[in-house]
């Protein structure tokens, strides 16, 4: 439940300092899945280790696109006119003044009471595909199929509102949809589903753990593809698998080292996909986007947008990151908007950095994995919804 303000409102970390690079995300055994997921505690902005000190453009645009799909809402009809007569380029001191003004901070605990939590980052990927099946494009990106069900548990069991489940009908029985291994085997079942074809199995993988990239097609053209649904079952980590299997330490497990692993042993490459049964479905998106359009259904930005768990962190609002650059103690405070969601994102305190497009953001992206802290800002005079 929310935290209702108090007269001691800062809480310090009890998980691990911030700056320290997370192997795994922080335990969660013996936590029931029916409570909630984290809480929100009273704040201040004096509290948020060097607020203010980096709202630049990319931050505005973010928050911009955040007020366009939130500007309905009673809690930010006036904010975001307020923002609209800012213009599109204030500067960082009329950007604190705002933020300020408008909003109240909120720190982000987790249902054990920890404040530390997980930071990766994920990027918008190039292949390199075809809109036809060629002896050098093999691997198919497929459309959702007709046959996928998504069952609201609250429907059933009012405790259970926004949880939600994938299958298929067998029969009168929902049973889980198919796997990895299934979708990807010799006789494909999904024959006829194809947007497009890429070249590599391994960028595929990869494509659908970050939701949204770009193929590059042979005329030279880019098609822009994004997320449009996943098949339900529970995301395994390959990096796990390959340590498990003694192929590459999970210390050194970056994005980078997996695709080497996988060139020197491409015999092993689909056995070691198929270890995560989870499957992500595309759709062709517009060519004229500025960024990959996250749950929020506004384009994101690099560097100012975030993925989270949407059960804790409302979708839209601004959140204050405080963790560090990949593999380094080098602070990375920002304030960010929760933007998209992911498959692996869970738990109060879990973000997905967005780095962007480019050699650089997929550096940074897959070699992220650092301990953080978040703050959200909320609309002044309104509480922060109950995380479920």
């Amino acid at each position: 439940m929310t935290v209702q303000p108090s007269s001691s409102t800062d809480i310090p970390p009890v998980e691990c300092p911030v700056g320290t690079p997370l192997a795994e995300a922080p335990p969660t055994a013996g936590v029931s899945p029916l409570l909630p997921r984290g809480r929100f505690v009273s704040s201040r902005f004096s509290a948020i280790p060097q607020w203010g000190q980096y709202l630049d453009e990319r931050t505005w645009s973010a928050f911009l696109n955040s007020c366009s799909a939130l500007e309905g809402q009673t809690q930010w009809q006036e904010i975001c006119h307020a923002a609209t007569a800012l213009g599109l380029a204030p500067t960082p001191t009329q950007q604190k003044q705002f933020f300020e003004q408008h909003f109240s901070p909120w720190m982000v605990v987790n249902n054990r009471g920890a404040n530390v939590g997980l930071v990766t980052g994920y990027y918008e990927p190039l292949l390199h595909g075809s809109l036809a099946r060629t002896p050098r494009y093999q691997f198919p990106l497929y459309a959702p199929p007709s046959d996928l069900l998504t069952v609201d548990l609250g429907d059933v069991v009012p405790e259970l509102k926004g949880r939600r489940i994938r299958g298929r009908l067998q029969g009168n029985r929902v049973v889980p949809y198919l796997t990895r291994a299934e979708i990807d085997s010799e006789d494909p079942p999904l024959t006829g589903l194809e947007l497009a074809w890429v070249d590599n199995p391994v960028d595929l993988f990869f494509l659908q753990i970050q939701g949204s990239g770009r193929l590059l097609l042979p005329d030279g053209q880019i098609m822009h593809v994004g997320y449009a649904d996943q098949n339900g079952q529970p995301f395994r980590s390959i990096a796990k698998e390959l340590d498990r299997r003694g192929e590459l330490p999970l210390a050194r497990a970056s994005l980078e080292n997996i695709r080497n692993w996988a060139r020197t042993h491409p015999e092993d490459v689909g056995e070691i996909l198929d270890a995560n049964p989870s499957y992500v479905f595309f759709r062709k998106m517009p060519d004229n986007l500025s960024g990959p359009i996250g749950t929020l259904g506004v384009p994101l930005t690099g560097q100012a947008s975030i993925a989270v768990d949407a059960h804790v962190i409302p979708l839209g609002v601004p959140v204050f990151l405080d963790t560090t650059r990949p593999n380094s103690q080098t602070p990375l405070r920002r304030l960010v908007m929760a933007q998209d969601t992911g498959g692996a994102i869970y738990g109060a305190i879990r973000a997905d950095f967005f780095w962007g497009f480019g050699a650089d953001a997929e550096k940074n992206a897959g070699s992220m994995k650092q301990a953080g802290r978040m703050w959200i800002l909320y609309p002044q005079g309104f509480t922060p919804p109950d995380p479920h």
